[in-house]
């Protein structure tokens, strides 16, 4: 891999943003980092109870602070965003503007929200049904702006997608 290929990983939560990053920096032979993990390890707290406890504002405040940070800091060549980072206007340009590569993860509603409610983790955004689909909705409009776009089916697992998107960003 050439190293100065950075990848950039977006996408509504619970498509696995994480579980491919890690994937794909295995496949790449590189290192990946985790936006939520950098806030959470700064913050001394998970980001379920950041946004609980001082609200969505603050959380998307902390966000941009950690990313920016983690953009000019991290010799990683893989990031995976929340899934609300990429919605953040000036969040993606800081994201080009720092040589990354977007790429869009995505998947059905159902699948995803499969996947949150079987997840351990707590996500104070996807607590109700009908309003996380609605997030859902209104996200694809932004998440469309990335450089790539990889469909995430139900059947694949997150190795296949990292896989995929090594063998068609770096071929």
């Amino acid at each position: 891999m050439r190293k100065d290929t950075r990848i950039a990983l977006t996408g509504f939560m619970g498509v696995g943003k994480s579980s491919v990053a890690r994937h794909l920096a295995h496949v790449l032979k590189c290192r990946w980092i985790d936006l939520d993990r950098v806030i959470e390890e700064n913050a001394g707290r998970i980001v379920a109870d950041i946004i609980d406890q001082d609200g969505i504002d603050f959380y998307r405040t902390l966000e941009a602070q950690n990313l920016e940070r983690v953009l000019n800091d991290t010799d990683s060549n893989i990031l995976s965003l929340g899934g609300g980072t990429w919605t953040v206007p000036a969040n993606r340009e800081l994201i080009k503007g720092n040589g990354f590569t977007s790429v869009w993860l995505e998947s059905s509603f159902e699948h995803c929200w499969l996947n949150i409610t079987y997840s351990r983790k707590d996500r104070p955004l996807a607590r109700d049904k009908t309003a996380t689909r609605k997030l859902f909705e209104d996200r694809q409009k932004v998440y469309c702006l990335a450089d790539w776009h990889f469909i995430v089916r139900a059947d694949y697992t997150s190795y296949q997608v990292a896989k995929q998107i090594a063998d068609e960003i770096f071929s």
